[in-house]
């Protein structure tokens, strides 16, 4: 973002615009943590750049684009955690930085499991319930 003032311009870098997201992302009840992809692990080590993990954006001059891929706690309603992300992320963008919001896309990439959950539990009972409804 780029804003021309009476003062100066102030401009905000996108890695600005991704740690808030990331970080209103991570404080975000039901988030066990931030997913980092393949190509993102690939271009730390390339370029040596602290890449916000599970975090892209895309700045305009006035709007953002957020996407984030998360992992959630087991157990949780992944459609109310990823509605809650969503509003958490817009609105800390948003009043940080003035800049509008326009989606903040949410990818569930897996779930964390308790250390003592028995994670053989889970597919037993899917593997007896009908596949459809």
């Amino acid at each position: 973002m780029t804003e021309v003032q009476e003062n100066g311009v102030v401009r905000i870098a996108d890695d600005v615009v991704a740690i808030i997201a990331g970080v209103a992302a991570s404080e975000t009840e039901g988030v066990a943590s931030m997913s980092g992809g393949i190509t993102e692990g690939f271009a730390r080590r390339v370029s040596g750049k602290n890449v916000t993990k599970g975090v892209s954006v895309e700045v305009g001059s006035v709007e953002a684009a957020i996407d984030l891929r998360v992992i959630v706690k087991y157990g949780v309603k992944i459609h109310e955690v990823a509605r809650k992300l969503q509003e958490n992320v817009k609105e800390a963008v948003e009043t940080m930085t003035g800049l509008r919001v326009v989606e903040v896309n949410v990818k569930v990439e897996g779930v964390e499991f308790p250390e003592n959950a028995p994670r053989h539990a889970a597919k037993e009972k899917a593997a007896q319930e009908p596949r459809l409804k």
